[in-house]
């Protein structure tokens, strides 16, 4: 009972606080989990980026964090191993990108990559300035030129379970509810064999990594897991989707040095 009133606590304030987001805190592999977000510092930002940018071509993006008075924030914790984390949505959310610019100093991050195809993309940074418990958000949408991808149509699972580069990974809720606190369980198998994978590594200081994105683009979650003994087969989150409606989901594991990402649609009653 506890739990489920700090949890229903962490809807209630990150809900009202986040810009549309909502996250489980940051945690590490070594301790356990608080649901309580601390000290989000309100933060603005500045997006700079080339005039009419192009799909398939290189793209430097320039993200100046400031305060609320409008002063850059010149310093940041490094969370899961980085000071800026950053993710990459196409509108249709058929595109996905988490990636991590560069801290310039004085507020400034960079960095250059590229989109697949022309349309609309949606940029979310996420950055904790130094003494913040937890990560401010900021988003930006931008348009790139170019021909545009065959729109892929956000259509639910009937079953979530994947196989991606060769690995079977299966998707489980303690409930599906929108308001309350769930569990969200990937079990990780090899797809040949069958044979549960307990020999995961760290990803970016956590056994995994969950974004949650609504249909629309406008709820945003990023979850870290539960600590766990062991490294796999199963790696367990915890959240609350904010509205019913439908979601993607991305967890994304790393396994023999290389990065698996595997998406998921779900509709949330």
């Amino acid at each position: 009972m506890k739990q489920i009133a700090i949890s229903i606590l962490l809807f209630s304030v990150v809900f009202l606080t986040a810009c549309n987001s909502i996250k489980v805190p940051k945690s590490t592999m070594d301790h356990k989990m608080s649901a309580t977000p601390t000290n989000v510092v309100p933060t603005k930002s500045e997006w700079t980026l080339t005039d009419h940018p192009q799909a398939n071509v290189k793209i430097p993006i320039s993200i100046l964090i400031m305060d609320k008075a409008g002063k850059p924030i010149k310093t940041f914790e490094t969370v899961h191993e980085k000071k800026m984390h950053l993710f990459i949505v196409s509108k249709d959310l058929a595109y996905f990108s988490h990636i991590h610019p560069k801290y310039e100093g004085n507020g400034e991050f960079d960095i250059t990559t590229s989109f697949p195809a022309g349309g609309d993309y949606k940029i979310i940074a996420e950055s904790t300035p130094k003494g913040g418990g937890d990560s401010s958000v900021e988003t930006h949408w931008v348009h790139i030129e170019g021909e545009p991808a065959k729109e892929e149509p956000l259509i639910p699972d009937e079953a979530f379970t994947k196989v991606v580069d060769g690995k079977k990974v299966t998707l489980t809720f303690s409930q599906l509810a929108a308001g309350k606190t769930l569990h969200l369980t990937f079990t990780i198998t090899d797809a040949k064999t069958n044979k549960p994978i307990k020999n995961l590594q760290p990803y970016l200081g956590a056994m995994g990594h969950t974004v949650a994105i609504s249909a629309d683009a406008e709820k945003y979650l990023h979850i870290h897991p539960m600590t766990t003994s062991g490294n796999g087969p199963s790696v367990i989150f915890m959240t609350i989707f904010p509205e019913k409606g439908v979601y993607k989901i991305w967890g994304q594991f790393k396994h023999e040095g290389k990065i698996l990402t595997v998406p998921f649609v779900v509709n949330v009653p």
